[in-house]
């Protein structure tokens, strides 16, 4: 598990190279402490743990192929173009220079409090706590599981992007539960580890709201995105 989690730091550290110079994080560790934001999972052994472990071996039994692939392969999107559907026609990234940054700006935020997060709870995943699990998609070195890092990304990216477009929120909002969802429907994560990513991407998206800094790249993306029909 820690070869697992050094491989990630390297894997980003890689692509942190290869994209040129990163700009320095606005969050302190202190503003999104997972020990102080977020309960420890439920024991394996515990009612909580046994009921979440029984309903990933359901959704095993009971996901189509089509599920399952459909889960797999949200899985791989890993930015704000997630919510183009909620969106509307037109939202492209390639378009939107402004709203582009200040997405990477929220990855990269909600990556690093999450590397933090995993670290400090070290909660398996799940086919590791049960190798009777089948999950999608990759299973060599799995990093662990608590709070989930898609749940988190895409609730910290809902937060913000619910803001830049008040009328469209509900349906953000949506794509974001449905998007977290797909992670336990495809053996990823126990539940608790989306409800923890949801709620850790919540507080992510209020304390960057709270950054000047933030705050200018937000309102240069509003001005884009009403530009644009958004």
């Amino acid at each position: 598990m820690r070869k697992a989690m050094l491989l990630t730091l390297a894997a980003i550290a890689l692509v942190a190279a290869k994209e040129g110079p990163q700009q320095p994080l606005l969050l302190t560790p202190g503003d999104v402490d997972p020990s102080l934001l977020l309960p420890p999972p439920p024991a394996m052994d515990s009612t909580q743990g046994r009921s979440e472990l029984e309903q990933l071996h359901r959704f095993e039994r009971t996901r189509s192929t089509a599920e399952a692939e459909n889960a797999a392969a949200e899985g791989k999107i890993k930015d704000v173009s997630v919510f183009a559907a909620a969106m509307g026609p037109g939202f492209s990234l390639d378009r939107l220079p402004a709203t582009r940054a200040l997405f990477a700006t929220v990855r990269a935020e909600e990556q690093a409090a999450v590397e933090r997060g995993k670290a400090h709870f070290h909660r398996d995943r799940p086919w590791v706590s049960d190798a009777t699990l089948h999950p999608c998609g990759n299973l060599e070195n799995p990093d662990f599981g608590y709070p989930s890092g898609h749940a988190t990304m895409v609730f910290s990216m809902a937060s913000i992007l619910a803001r830049l477009s008040p009328a469209k929120a509900p349906a953000i909002m949506a794509r974001a539960a449905g998007y977290a969802n797909g992670r336990v429907v495809c053996g990823r994560h126990f539940r608790s580890d989306v409800v923890a990513g949801q709620t850790y991407g919540m507080i992510i998206g209020e304390r960057l709201m709270e950054k000047p800094t933030f705050q200018a790249r937000f309102y240069e993306a509003a001005k884009e995105l009403k530009a644009a029909g958004f």
